[in-house]
């Protein structure tokens, strides 16, 4: 088998882009490993980006610490739920959309990415307000809770995932409902046996980005909680005091937090690449 060596030249360039834009994304990363392994004396004294000694007790401090397990608990609970409701959701809406003409779908579906564009900081206030005196049932508030956050995480997140799955959906053919309803499946049948596994890769995108993104979100978690919901993220903050920062400490709790989002998006990999482009060519 020859080479093209001059295909190879030509591919040269891009090889060097991509090599140093990824060194660019992974150098944050690779830092904030190198603080969570180094002392606060060896942090200050050597800032290099080699690690000699791994210095272990940043993690233990932070593993030993009960608030912060409750913080991680917190964390998997809203941003697992979250996840789940958008994915099943989004995939409801997008049926409704693709096969029931609806009088004014198109707006519907173009009023829906609007509340995706708008600025998240705009909204604190009102849902203060809300969260803390109208949403309130004698002593319960949905303030500093699950529900208040899965529910919150869903106006922002539920956009995107319907604008995720409305070409997947829109590239299933109608005849295939058609068929399943002669078989004697109703609506319910025909989305659990025929959608579902149509849109299944895109539908684990969905979930993925919907987790992920609920996993990352800090500014209502910093604000609409305060002990019992507050997340991982959040407890970041706890690390800035008066009398400094515990840099060690924070880089480690950061450290953990990325870890759970590795390990979902390297283990689904196949089903980004698959979900993100089925649908996106039609006849």
């Amino acid at each position: 088998m020859k080479l093209n060596w001059r295909k190879m030249r030509a591919l040269v360039p891009t090889y060097v882009v991509w090599t140093i834009a990824t060194l660019v994304t992974l150098l944050p990363i690779w830092w904030m490993i190198v603080v969570s392994a180094r002392s606060r004396v060896e942090l200050f004294d050597r800032p290099d980006f080699i690690i000699r000694s791994f210095y272990v007790q940043n993690y233990t401090n932070v593993i030993e610490d009960a608030s912060y397990r409750e913080y991680m608990l917190n964390s998997i609970i809203i941003a697992t739920s979250n996840a789940l409701l958008v994915t099943v959701l989004a995939l409801t809406a997008t049926y409704a959309l693709s096969r029931y003409k609806l009088v004014g779908s198109d707006n519907i579906f173009f009023w829906t990415i609007t509340n995706r564009m708008a600025p998240p900081a705009v909204f604190l206030l009102p849902l203060f307000l809300l969260y803390t005196r109208v949403f309130a049932i004698g002593d319960w508030r949905m303030f500093d809770t699950h529900i208040g956050l899965i529910l919150l995480y869903c106006v922002f997140n539920l956009p995107f995932a319907i604008w995720l799955m409305k070409g997947v959906m829109d590239s299933i053919p109608p005849e295939l409902d058609e068929a399943a309803m002669i078989d004697g499946a109703g609506t319910v049948g025909v989305i659990l046996r025929v959608i579902v596994p149509l849109a299944a890769p895109t539908m684990a995108v969905t979930a993925i980005l919907s987790w992920v993104f609920a996993w990352n979100e800090y500014l209502f978690a910093a604000t609409l909680t305060s002990f019992n919901a507050r997340t991982i993220t959040t407890g970041l903050a706890e690390f800035v005091t008066v009398t400094g920062t515990n840099w060690g400490e924070m880089a480690a709790v950061a450290t953990l937090t990325l870890i759970p989002s590795v390990i979902i998006v390297a283990l689904a990999q196949r089903y980004i690449v698959v979900g993100l482009t089925f649908g996106a060519v039609k006849d």
